[in-house]
């Protein structure tokens, strides 16, 4: 799990980032994201609907692997909103490090990470 500052709080947290916000996408998950000048630090979302998997289960073991990849990078990262929605359900078996590739080049894709 992520720190508390870098997770967003509220209902309608994500409306800025759906509304103003820029999208990238790869075959398993699509990243919109959004510059936020009047913070800090970046925050982070992983969205996982039901549609992905029926099982809440699968959904959340998605969720926490994605989240322990970006628990690595988020320090780094400018003050960015950002918004991984999965779109296949092959994430859960997929290997770690496929994970890894294909979320480090949605952000080297969107131009945050360098």
């Amino acid at each position: 799990m992520i720190a508390r500052r870098y997770r967003f709080h509220g209902y309608n947290a994500l409306s800025f980032v759906y509304r103003n916000g820029k999208t990238v996408r790869s075959r398993s998950c699509l990243l919109r994201y959004a510059p936020n000048p009047r913070r800090n630090d970046c925050r982070v979302a992983v969205i996982v609907g039901k549609k992905v998997h029926k099982s809440a289960v699968v959904r959340n073991r998605i969720r926490r692997r994605l989240f322990a990849i970006i628990h690595e990078v988020v320090g780094d990262l400018p003050p960015y909103d950002l918004a991984f929605t999965v779109l296949d359900a092959s994430v859960a078996e997929l290997p770690q490090k496929d994970i890894k590739d294909t979320i480090y080049k949605l952000l080297q894709i969107s131009d945050i990470l360098k």
